[in-house]
């Protein structure tokens, strides 16, 4: 199959592409710089050049492939609104290419953005009315276009050496700080999952994927939170402390509300319906390797 792959040489993109290579697919990555041209080139994958928002590359690049897998999204917290959009414009350029093709188009959105209160969530779980990212409904929309759309909802910690998403930036403020801090008791638990298992999980959705469907990228269930910060103590030789919803602002900013959140999640419908089986390493095995604290 040749596969169309955005977010080619990110952090996830970069373990699905050789994912990809070494089940027999061929690769055309979207490449934005000379750079990314580069590693995708070492990769062994061809090149497109384009960028997110520019929607005739993306376009022309679903338009030659057999499938698509869409991992691409501008990570700007601080006008998280205008990400969502170009990546909800994104998905559609994309189902519009594939339009009546039966072709898969594999997204990508958040096991955090799930309802699902007092227990795991499940795959047939709906986003929250108030999720801030709109990648579900616009995958979804793509189906009665004759789209073989589906979903992978990442944990809120993909992990692997390399990570530079939500842990690190914990990490980040506890050396700051000089503590690790977490919301009230730390009960609240995020799922985590390994990058290499998540490329697995992309590769088997686009090969096995049923139409409409949603897919959880997680491993563990969930982590406690005051778990996750009491090793990032451990290895930072810093204090662990609680504190209340109006002091934690103070430590991690716009991150102290993503790490209030708990969202466990269940991945047994993944497992059953792809045959996928994570088998790296689980966050806080990963955290307790050292590379994320440079030992």
């Amino acid at each position: 199959m040749n596969v169309f792959v955005t977010g080619a040489t990110g952090f996830i993109g970069s373990a699905v592409v050789p994912e990809l290579l070494q089940a027999g697919h061929r690769v055309l990555g979207l490449a934005r710089s000379d750079k990314a041209a580069e590693a995708l080139t070492a990769a062994g994958a061809q090149v497109h050049r384009g960028a997110l928002d520019d929607l005739d590359s993306l376009r022309r690049g679903a338009a030659a492939a057999d499938g698509v897998i869409h991992l691409g999204f501008v990570h700007d917290f601080t006008d998280y609104a205008a990400s969502a959009e170009t990546d909800r414009r994104a998905i559609e350029t994309l189902g519009d290419a594939l339009a009546g093709t039966g072709r898969p188009l594999i997204t990508t959105s958040g096991s955090l953005l799930v309802h699902a209160p007092g227990r795991p969530a499940t795959e047939h779980d709906e986003p929250a009315p108030n999720a801030p990212r709109l990648s579900e409904a616009a995958t979804l929309a793509q189906v009665a276009k004759g789209v073989r759309a589906a979903v992978v909802r990442l944990a809120p910690s993909v992990h692997g050496p390399g990570d530079g998403g939500f842990v690190p930036m914990l990490i980040g403020s506890a050396r700051r700080h000089g503590v690790a801090v977490y919301q009230g008791e730390g009960r609240n638990r995020w799922p985590g999952l390994h990058r290499l298992d998540a490329a697995r999980l992309y590769r088997l959705a686009l090969e096995r994927g049923t139409a409409g469907a949603r897919y959880h990228g997680v491993d563990e269930e969930g982590v406690e939170m005051r778990e996750l910060m009491a090793v990032i103590g451990r290895h930072l030789g810093v204090p662990v402390a609680a504190k209340s919803p109006e002091e934690i602002g103070e430590y991690l900013g716009w991150l102290a509300y993503f790490a209030a959140l708990d969202g466990p999640a269940s991945n047994a419908l993944t497992r059953q319906q792809l045959g996928w089986q994570p088998t790296q390493p689980g966050l806080l095995a990963d955290l307790e390797a050292g590379h994320y604290f440079g030992e």
